[in-house]
């Protein structure tokens, strides 16, 4: 059972070893959930980075993450998020995190900091630099 969700850029830094990927190991080795729509980012990131669709397939099955289907209500709740998103530039993917955060009542970790600025009630948002 997942204890937290991971956002494409938490997944990322853990990648590439950034700052915050600390937070993102520990996160992994404690149990951790991606929204599908989360996992389709990253693979599209790792694939304009010349990464073959089998190292993203073994690197996402490598990390033990447990995704999550982006069901209707889920996608309802990530459209709801819209208007109280928007000024901070989320997009669908940030939505769509959230809204799956919200749903499964897991607090969510982002290295993008202007997260740290989402009031959503019932939404956890934890910055991992």
């Amino acid at each position: 059972m997942a204890t937290s969700l991971l956002d494409a850029s938490a997944i990322l830094a853990a990648l590439y070893e950034e700052p915050g990927c600390s937070r993102v190991q520990e996160a992994l080795r404690a149990g951790a959930a991606m929204s599908a729509v989360n996992v389709a980012e990253v693979s599209a990131h790792l694939r304009t980075r010349d990464w073959t669709s089998g190292q993203v397939k073994d690197v996402i099955d490598d990390l033990g993450i447990d995704v999550l289907p982006f069901d209707r209500a889920t996608a309802l709740l990530s459209g709801a998020y819209r208007p109280r998103t928007h000024h901070l530039g989320l997009g669908l993917g940030d939505r769509a995190c959230l809204a799956t955060a919200r749903r499964m009542r897991l607090p969510v970790l982002t290295a993008n900091r202007v997260w740290g600025r989402v009031k959503l009630r019932g939404v956890e948002v934890v910055v991992i630099r």
